[in-house]
């Protein structure tokens, strides 16, 4: 079987503004991969667990080419079940896109492309998930990369900060060996005064996000 035979099996691809992450605001080709192996408690994406349409890498790099955006994120579900995910970012790559993958954290990150810009969760207590964090792809991350703590209350607020002190996370955001470490909020679960205010009190080098899609379309859209 050749590269471009291989194939994915996909949610979704559409054109958008970017909605996290350091790339917040750009203009960007979103290729959402079916399945993911976790099942965090305020999931909203769901509707990827299952379904989708099995595409070969050739048909999903036309499809993008269909769109003006030259940033493109892999995403899911967790796309890096699907072994062929690494192939397409290093095909898009390729093609002189610049790949962002979103990922949640669990699955080696190791193989993939050096050039692809990693959207890394660590998973907070409070999405029932914590414990499927795989702590070597710690090792694997630069300072094209980032890490996102979804924070659903205090408790999740408290473990991220120990994280990120205890791991030495500020030290690398300050050094340049990470871009940036993202605080995400659960989508109307926390009160986002409180959440800015202990970010504050604790002086974390740390980026509050709010998710810029779903202030722009609403919560419940999909394909945006």
């Amino acid at each position: 079987m050749t590269t471009s035979d291989r194939t994915l099996r996909i949610t979704e691809i559409f054109h958008s503004i970017q909605g996290e992450s350091t790339w917040v605001g750009a203009p960007c080709t979103f290729v959402r991969l079916t399945g993911c192996p976790l099942r965090c408690v305020w999931c909203d994406t769901a509707y990827a667990f299952q379904g989708g349409e099995r595409m070969t890498l050739d048909d999903v790099m036309a499809r993008v080419g269909g769109f003006p955006a030259k940033v493109v994120e892999i995403t899911g579900g967790e796309p890096l079940s699907q072994p062929a995910s690494y192939e397409l970012a290093g095909r898009l790559l390729a093609a002189g896109y610049t790949v962002l993958v979103e990922t949640s954290g669990a699955i080696d990150v190791a193989p993939l492309d050096e050039r692809v810009h990693k959207i890394m969760d660590l998973k907070c207590p409070g999405s029932g998930e914590s414990h499927r964090n795989r702590w070597e792809n710690l090792e694997h991350l630069t300072g094209r990369d980032e890490i996102k703590f979804v924070v659903r209350d205090r408790a999740d607020y408290d473990w991220m900060r120990d994280t990120i002190r205890g791991r030495g996370l500020d030290r690398r955001v300050e050094e340049g060996t990470l871009r940036a470490l993202l605080v995400s909020p659960v989508w109307d679960a926390i009160d986002l005064e409180h959440l800015a205010a202990w970010i504050l009190e604790d002086a974390l080098p740390v980026r509050f996000q709010v998710q810029l899609h779903k202030l722009i379309w609403g919560a419940e859209r999909k394909g945006v």
